[in-house]
């Protein structure tokens, strides 16, 4: 692990993600102490999807009569319920 100043990574920011991308990992320090690491990313790295972007799969629920939901909404209507 490299540590250093951040001056020093701003004047060498090219290098040290050169170094990163071999596999290394850099560590950033502000006035003595450490606020950021620079790490290689992993090869089974997968964008994150927030569960509230994930895709809501619809419930398949099989009676044993076969009817749908809506069929059963309709019944229900229709004999005035």
């Amino acid at each position: 692990m490299q540590t250093i100043p951040l001056s020093e990574f701003r004047a060498n920011a090219s290098a040290m993600i050169d170094l990163v991308e071999r596999g290394e990992t850099v560590r950033i320090l502000r006035h003595g102490k450490p606020v950021a690491e620079l790490v290689p990313v992993s090869s089974d790295a997968t964008p994150r999807v927030p569960s509230w972007k994930r895709v809501i799969e619809p419930l398949h629920i099989v009676r044993l009569d076969g009817k749908t939901g809506a069929q059963l909404i309709v019944d229900e209507r229709e004999a005035g319920w």
